[in-house]
């Protein structure tokens, strides 16, 4: 921080260093007139480094230093007014130019704060623990201008065993941020009622195709539909229950080992419009144990590339590793996707895992 501020304080002299070197140009210079590039550049200069008002007084000194180099050098009138001209027009489209970039600046703030207040709604910071089981989760943009995507994740407990969700809308910007509202207000209103964990894929395939009914999309534009795998853990009876409904499938870390959980029957994804019949079915039933880590990503993982195009694969990256609660597995897996990809990441990721929670010791009785 002090390095940066040191440098921003060395080019805020840069626009004054012109001044003076146009100057002795004049005044020293064999040719005519050689001063006159620098005293022109030193309020561009100064629009780039200097804030508005600090341009401005480079601007107006460097009006003032013109004249003023002309009449010491005894200039003609014409010569004095023309150069004043030159150094006035250039400070003028500075100073324009510099304004627009500050009013487009600030548009772009306040786009961003309402991009920020549109993911805190959407996808709110959901805590640290959800019933028996310790929760971490990673949203990373593909560009650091964007807060938000196509991706989202919710986690939420239940009569049936902590239930999650994470997805992938198809599409960006305003529409993708629709669908997934409704996914996840959906999710939260039927995750504690609905009894099973195919009813809730089809309650949210349901809402998701009326939302698309309702806003004017048709199953053949394949538009607001969503990939996603829905979890449920009974940490009472070690069980974790998957349906994937199109996703890119979770890993169950256990012991160093990282296995892909493959759905039996492949599932469609959310919103498509489908009758029952059409979709198959998809419940799988896994083990899970305290120390198992479940890993739930987005195609912003698995579809992360290195240099030769080759894709990021969780159950290689993250094999033999030891992780000792969840917020460290996430920050492994981001560290390694970014790593793979040299910072140049393709897509939008989100990153959920979930691992039951250290059970702590009984408290002496009183």
């Amino acid at each position: 921080m002090e390095e940066r501020q040191g440098r921003a304080g060395l080019l805020a002299l840069v626009p004054g260093l012109l001044l003076v070197c146009g100057v002795l140009a004049d005044v020293l210079g064999p040719v005519p007139y050689s001063g006159l590039p620098l005293l022109a550049a030193a309020p561009l200069v100064g629009c780039m480094v200097l804030p508005f008002r600090g341009a401005v007084i480079t601007a107006v000194c460097a009006c003032v230093v013109s004249v003023g180099t002309d009449l010491l050098v005894h200039r003609p009138v014409l010569a004095l007014v023309v150069d004043l001209l030159d150094v006035a027009v250039i400070s003028a489209i500075a100073l324009w130019l510099k304004w627009v970039v500050r009013r487009q600046g600030r548009r772009f703030a306040a786009v961003r704060a309402v991009a920020e207040v549109a993911q805190r709604a959407v996808l709110p910071p959901l805590p640290a623990q959800v019933g028996a089981l310790s929760v971490a989760t990673r949203y990373e943009c593909a560009y650091a201008e964007a807060l938000i995507g196509g991706d989202f994740y919710a986690v939420q407990s239940s009569p049936f065993g902590v239930r999650a969700l994470i997805g992938d809308v198809r599409g960006k910007g305003l529409p993708a941020v629709s669908t997934m509202a409704v996914a996840t207000s959906t999710f939260r209103e039927a995750a504690g009622r609905v009894p099973s964990l195919r009813a809730l894929a089809d309650h949210l395939d349901h809402a998701l195709a009326r939302y698309a009914a309702d806003t004017g999309d048709t199953p053949d534009a394949l538009e607001g539909f969503a990939t996603a795998v829905l979890v449920e853990i009974r940490m009472e009876e070690g069980a974790l229950r998957v349906c994937n409904r199109g996703h890119p499938p979770p890993y169950l870390i256990r012991d160093g080992e990282v296995r892909a959980l493959e759905p039996a029957v492949a599932g469609l994804p959310l919103g498509l419009g489908l009758s029952e019949s059409e979709v198959p079915p998809g419940t799988d039933t896994f083990a899970f144990h305290r120390g198992d880590f479940l890993l739930l990503v987005t195609d912003g993982v698995t579809e992360a590339r290195d240099e030769k195009g080759t894709y990021y694969e969780p159950s290689t990256g993250l094999s033999g590793r030891g992780f000792h609660e969840a917020s460290h597995l996430v920050d492994t897996l981001v560290a390694d996707v970014t790593a793979w990809t040299g910072g140049q990441r393709q897509d939008d990721m989100a990153i959920l895992v979930l691992t039951p929670r250290p059970t702590s010791p009984s408290a002496p009785s009183a």
